[in-house]
């Protein structure tokens, strides 16, 4: 009898060590087993083999996947539960496909037959000045920070010949998955050969023959998709892309809690391959990495489809309620614009930040926000109490009101969702085709299952959130309306500058790109921000250096490493002292720590029970780490956390 270790890939197992089984076979590190436990089966990972332990093992069921997977893949195993401590069933997990039922022969991959490629337009002088800098640092990671419409995924494409030609693999990384499609098809046509796209909205079955084909290939491939990708099974990989590489959605908001950017430097450090990160509004905390550490930041500023006229940008005072005749949030400037689009048989797309339903406060008459002394951060409404309260330190106080600043009592506390937006749309343009695009969507209501209907223009009025302003190219567009530009700067977190720069820059990018004159009209009760100001005149560097001196003065990334730690109790005075307990607990063990808090979560309430949270700042990663691996148990961290929310 044989006897292995084995990783219990299942998000059932809470354990942190390989469990020992025993099987009448030999058996090879990577090899996928399906095992019991308890009262159930489960598929598990050799780790490798051992000795005879002094208690009864249990044996194998059977093989699953004789093919073993690459020994990069256990390696990134290791350093994610080291790095990302978490169970390490749901680790083991992320490398196992779906539906892994009895014994899953390799299929027999033919290679991709070469698809007809149009050729590609002369690369632009700042493409070619790039490429020469990708190919010198081929082994390094690389930063290409190109405003919309520049041209970054022409030098993905680029980048991933040179690697086919090598015998290499590619990968790429959206952070939607209704982005991957559009992605999957300018590559396939770039590269004239086939894109593999896997993501979680395909079936189990489909998913499990994908990843047994990428297992099996000995010949190398492109493969595309969100996060989830970097857990897949690719051989001799030479380049990951991550596009979009600021948006937020690449950090996992469930066990594990990793971020693909780490991850994906990682993967590209085991392969000795090269990593790019592509966006036109670079992660504060990211760019200042990539200075640090000297690595390449390619600057890309033209268009690449030549000399474009840059879309005209209007800029709507919402004080000014007589510009509002119409409707409370739509006003007559975007109304008109929306009608001419229309009238032309132009596409509009108005969007609103996904979060706008949050309780705002500001000043209708001087635009005066009601910001956290302690963080600089929003302050969120209570109307239960009538107070605010921080959600990142705990500051509270009576709700103002008369503005500190002009004396006004016109306080505004109110916000409009993007289904009340669409119905007043249908309401105000009856004959019109409008579609509403955001989270709350049903599977047949994606983007990416209307993605031709998108493009092509047969809808009139897109009405969205995030989704819709992340790297698509719909030529039919001319009119991008953007409903509160405010909204995002309302929450209460350091992040919140960041975001609003990054989707005001992404929305108004989606026009001006050289299919038709662009249109941008924006609607903010603060036409006079610096964050506005700096997004208008594309001045990213005024911008990113006062985001580095508010970070360093109140000590926030790059300047420190976080983690939130989160409790839920029936009752708010017990999660307090729950909370406060934990925080003289944690104090006591002697770590170089500065902890914020207690405080309520951002949602407070939730199935019954209050949820609070503490936020933990340190010099060094490794004091987080340890603290995560002390816990006692009924705490939940999140370590480096994209935001505090």
């Amino acid at each position: 009898m044989n006897y292995y270790k084995i990783l219990v890939a299942n998000n059932k197992f809470h354990g942190n060590e390989a469990l020992t089984y025993s099987a009448g076979i030999q058996l090879l590190p990577g090899q996928i087993v399906q095992l019991p436990l308890r009262k159930t089966s489960v598929s598990g990972i050799v780790q490798g083999k051992t000795t005879k332990p002094p208690f009864t093992t249990k044996q194998i069921i059977c093989v699953q996947v004789e093919t073993p997977l690459p020994a990069v893949s256990l390696k990134l195993l290791e350093w994610l539960h080291s790095y990302y401590p978490a169970p390490l069933g749901s680790i083991a997990n992320l490398f196992v496909p779906p539906a892994l039922l009895g014994r899953n022969p390799i299929p027999e991959v033919k290679p991709a037959q070469p698809i007809e490629a149009p050729s590609l337009p002369p690369l632009t002088d700042e493409q070619s000045a790039a490429i020469k800098v990708l190919a010198k640092h081929a082994t390094q990671p690389a930063l290409i920070h190109g405003n919309t419409g520049t041209g970054k995924t022409r030098l993905y494409i680029e980048r991933a010949r040179d690697c086919l030609d090598q015998g290499r693999s590619v990968m790429v990384l959206t952070p939607e998955i209704g982005l991957s499609s559009q992605l999957a098809h300018d590559l396939e046509h770039g590269l004239g050969c086939e894109v593999i796209v896997l993501h979680s909205n395909l079936s189990p079955q489909k998913r499990r023959a994908i990843w047994l084909r990428l297992l099996g290939s000995s010949s190398p491939v492109v493969v595309i998709g969100p996060r989830s990708v970097l857990f897949s099974p690719l051989h001799n990989l030479g380049l990951i892309v991550i596009d979009e590489a600021h948006d937020t959605s690449y950090k996992q908001d469930q066990l594990p809690y990793h971020n693909a950017l780490r991850v994906a430097g990682k993967l590209a450090q085991l392969h000795k391959a090269q990593l790019i990160f592509g966006t036109a509004t670079p992660l504060v905390s990211e760019y200042f990495y990539m200075e640090a550490k000297q690595l390449p930041i390619i600057r890309l500023e033209k268009i690449a489809a030549g000399d474009i006229e840059p879309p005209l940008v209007s800029v709507v005072d919402s004080k000014d309620r007589t510009r509002y005749s119409r409707n409370p949030y739509l006003s007559d400037d975007l109304l008109s614009a929306i009608q001419q689009a229309l009238d032309n048989g132009e596409q509009s797309l108005l969007f609103l930040n996904r979060r706008g339903t949050a309780r705002i406060i500001l000043c209708q008459q001087c635009g005066w926000e009601n910001l956290c002394p302690r963080c600089h951060v929003p302050v969120t409404y209570h109307g239960d109490t009538h107070s605010v309260r921080c959600h990142t330190c705990g500051f509270s106080a009576h709700s103002p009101v008369t503005c500190p600043s002009c004396g006004s009592t016109e306080i505004l506390y109110k916000s409009i969702g993007t289904k009340a937006l669409a119905h007043a749309v249908e309401q105000l343009f009856p004959h019109a085709r409008v579609q509403r695009f955001d989270t709350d969507n049903k599977l047949t209501e994606k983007l990416e299952n209307h993605r031709e209907a998108v493009k092509s223009g047969a809808i009139d009025i897109l009405v969205g959130t995030q989704v819709l302003i992340k790297g698509l190219d719909l030529p039919k567009l001319s009119l991008v309306g953007i409903v509160a530009a405010d909204s995002s700067l309302q929450f209460p977190d350091f992040t919140a500058s960041e975001q609003t720069y990054q989707l005001l820059s992404q929305a108004i990018g989606r026009v001006g790109r050289g299919h038709r004159l662009g249109n941008v009209v924006i609607q903010t009760h603060n036409p006079s921000h610096e964050i506005l100001s700096s997004v208008l005149s594309k001045n990213w560097s005024e911008y990113y250096q006062q985001q580095i001196a508010e970070r360093k003065q109140f000590m926030f990334p790059p300047f420190c490493y976080l983690m939130t730690i989160s409790g839920s109790r029936k009752s708010q005075p017990a999660i307090m002292k729950a909370c406060q307990s934990l925080k003289e607990h944690i104090l006591s063990l002697g770590h170089k720590v500065q902890i914020i808090g207690p405080s309520p979560s951002f949602i407070e309430q939730s199935k019954g029970s209050f949820n609070w949270q503490l936020v933990l700042k340190a010099k060094n990663r490794q004091e987080l780490v340890s603290i995560s691996q002390q816990l006692p148990a009924g705490w939940h961290y999140n370590i480096d956390p994209s935001n505090l929310l």
